[in-house]
């Protein structure tokens, strides 16, 4: 698992997006319990924060540090440092394991051989994540020069992933099908900016030209898109459950 969220990890918790209040409710109308769930790849605890809403108890993994150290604290989430694929989880633990926007970047035989371990039967596994988001036809395409061709060859490997919605990655459960969801936000252009500014391929850009890439079309950016607008991120979902032996 990569780990490319250590640096800035304030900054990634306030800029990047959430998941719409209809997810949760959608994963409600699924589980039969409500006692433990694992949010795996945490980053900043969001999802775990929203899980403990209505879990007993939940535990939030991650291999950072610094994104633990920035993560939503609430008395029933347990944070801890361990990589997806390999855990001190119990055996059949878990009403619920969740990934948010980062099993991309999980060996996937590995992790699911850990699903399989850990997940309750009749529990339910969650990938969840965004894509690209989309705003005024302007700024789209402003934002599709930058992403396909200023930073484009600085997008890690599994990027793919997310361009593909995750329905190209190895999926060995049986799959629930599951309705489209997005997050619609009013943002005003410095928290365009800032959330822009989180992008790995950026920091990847940066980090070989010692310039960034974002200021090269922030101009552009205040013009098209403006002091406020509004942005739509389209959420990728899958949900399973571990496939019958019989």
């Amino acid at each position: 698992m990569k780990d490319n969220f250590s640096s800035k990890s304030a900054n990634y918790k306030k800029f990047r997006p959430g998941y719409p209040s209809e997810v949760y409710e959608f994963i409600k109308s699924k589980l039969g319990s409500f006692e433990y769930a694992w949010d795996c790849g945490t980053g900043n605890g969001q999802v775990a924060g929203e899980l403990a809403k209505f879990f007993d108890r939940v535990e939030a993994t991650d291999i950072s540090e610094n994104q633990l150290k920035n993560a939503i604290q609430t008395p029933a989430i347990s944070y801890s440092i361990q990589p997806a694929e390999k855990t001190n989880f119990k055996k059949d633990q878990f009403d619920l394991i969740i990934c948010a926007q980062a099993v991309h970047w999980f060996d996937f035989d590995r992790f699911y051989t850990e699903v399989k371990r850990c997940l309750k039967p009749n529990g339910l596994l969650v990938l969840m994540g965004y894509g690209l988001f989309t705003s005024n036809p302007e700024t789209n395409r402003v934002i599709a020069e930058f992403y396909e061709k200023t930073i484009g060859p600085y997008w890690d490997a599994e990027r793919k992933y997310l361009d593909e919605k995750y329905q190209n990655i190895p999926f060995p459960f049986t799959e629930i099908k599951t309705p489209e969801f997005h997050q619609i936000y009013d943002w005003n252009i410095e928290h365009l900016l800032g959330y822009l500014r989180t992008w790995s391929a950026v920091k990847h850009y940066k980090n070989k030209h010692n310039e960034d890439p974002v200021a090269l079309i922030e101009d552009s950016l205040r013009e098209t898109f403006g002091n406020k607008n509004k942005v739509v991120f389209p959420i990728l979902f899958r949900m399973g459950k571990i496939e019958s032996s019989t």
